[in-house]
């Protein structure tokens, strides 16, 4: 018996190196199915065609030579990597009707969101790679849309197309890639496991939700030395379902500038985020937050760490929020939640110089706030230095902070002004601050740290 256990053992080991080897080895040409590459006319077609024989055929690599591939929506299939040659563009079409949202969902404002130009739904071991580029025409297609489009922005742009979608697939790799002005989100990975990120690039901006990377519920992810500039967060992590968690992912070696927040979790927020480390990223030039962490919807955030990073001319450079907002997003599979928890948070080893112009006037350093009844516990911040423009008034420092329990979570929430330059902290326990110091450009009348409704422990 133990006999043939092993006999069949080593047989599955040998079908599987087949089948790995088969799929590496076999690729599909796009320009044998039809594809022009010349950008006048649509080639997702020709493009699918492709990625359909490929998956028939059990799996392989379809190449994208050099030229201009003119695309609207194109689904992966299991087993099937889209290898972008050097030189290779698909370029998304400006008609926004020529797009499929093939997992629709509400995101954090509100509005129903999904369609895409590249997509893969419950897949297995898909992937794309190669020095091409993807570019969304963002800002071509918003402008063709709102002259079709007479609804408020607010209620339309919704149908706009991220970049890449990725919905609850086993095994994905996304390496070496260009990705540039998506008509939305730049990419969103959804309740995936085992998903890497590698040396992509990203330039999207033009237009309003361009966010970068999202991970989205995914569990066992690895990003590495990414360059993302974007319109929106860079890299952010939400759970806009209950069913599945952010966890067990590290991050290392980025770069990120950004108009909005470049480390961000939530602002969907109804899983857990835990068992996430992201460490020697450098972020710059930011609009908004440069690590920004919140539960607003009742996730579990913990066992985080973040460590190793730099910031040059940041708006207010971190902030900490756990609050009773309690959206839903997934209507049909999810209800209101209660109030989550924020605990065992650690970050460590930061210089940041914040910019002089921000959402809070004068800026302050980091932000951290509860709501009552529910406290942020246990966040640790060690070895900070933040250099800030100062010039806050006795006034200032007399200020009293709105409490927004359901609000949506933003710097601005909070402000314009804090009565703290340093730290300000309410409804907090177990607050940590190991060798935090702040250097200032011009005097401040605020005082440096202030907890109000906390416990607060200081190491010099």
């Amino acid at each position: 018996m133990k006999n043939m256990k092993r006999l069949l053992s080593v047989i599955l080991c040998v079908l599987m190196s087949v089948e790995m080897s088969h799929a590496q080895t076999v690729s599909f040409n796009v320009k044998d199915y039809g594809a022009r590459g010349n950008g006048k006319r649509l080639d997702s077609p020709a493009i699918q065609r492709a990625i359909d024989a490929c998956h028939r055929a059990g799996g392989g690599t379809v190449i994208v030579p050099p030229g201009t591939y003119l695309s609207a929506t194109v689904e992966l299939k299991d087993n099937v990597t889209l290898h972008l040659e050097k030189d290779a563009l698909i370029l998304g079409t400006t008609d926004y009707k020529a797009y499929r949202n093939l997992d629709p969902f509400t995101e954090g404002l509100g509005i129903e969101v999904g369609w895409a130009l590249l997509v893969a739904v419950d897949a297995r071991n898909v992937g794309l790679t190669g020095e091409g580029t993807i570019d969304g025409q963002g800002s071509a297609l918003k402008e063709r849309h709102i002259k079709e489009d007479k609804r408020p922005e607010k209620d339309r742009w919704g149908l706009r197309p991220f970049l890449l979608r990725w919905v609850r697939c086993q095994g994905v790799t996304v390496k070496d890639v260009t990705l540039k002005y998506a008509g939305a989100w730049t990419s969103h990975y959804f309740q995936c496991t085992d998903v890497t990120i590698d040396r992509v690039t990203i330039r999207s901006v033009g237009v309003a939700h361009n966010d970068g990377i999202n991970i989205d519920g995914c569990r066992h992810v690895r990003i590495s030395h990414c360059d993302i500039v974007s319109g929106d967060d860079a890299l952010c992590f939400k759970t806009t379902s209950s069913k599945m968690a952010c966890s067990d992912i590290v991050v290392t070696d980025m770069k990120m500038k950004t108009n909005q927040a470049g480390i961000k979790m939530g602002t969907e927020s109804m899983a857990p985020f835990e068992d996430i480390k992201i460490s020697n990223c450098h972020i710059y030039d930011t609009k908004n937050g440069g690590i920004k962490l919140f539960s607003v919807d009742g996730a579990c955030l913990r066992n985080v760490e973040i460590s190793d990073i730099t910031m040059d001319e940041v708006r207010t450079p971190m902030m900490f929020r756990l609050g009773s907002r309690l959206s839903v997003f997934r209507k049909q599979e999810d209800t209101k939640q209660s109030t989550g928890t924020f605990e065992n948070v650690v970050v460590r080893n930061v210089r940041a110089v914040a910019a002089d112009k921000a959402q809070l006037d004068p800026p302050s350093g980091i932000l951290v706030t509860g709501v009552p009844g529910h406290y942020i516990t246990n966040l640790t911040l060690e070895n900070i230095h933040i250099r800030l423009l100062g010039t806050g008034t006795e006034e200032d420092a007399r200020r009293q902070v709105p409490e927004a329990v359901d609000q949506y979570p933003e710097v601005k929430t909070f402000g314009p002004k804090i009565p703290a330059y340093g730290v300000w902290a309410r409804h907090v326990k177990g607050l940590k601050l190991k060798n935090v110091t702040f250097e200032l450009k011009n005097p401040d009348a605020r005082p440096k740290i202030i907890c109000e409704d906390g416990d607060l422990e200081i190491y010099e």
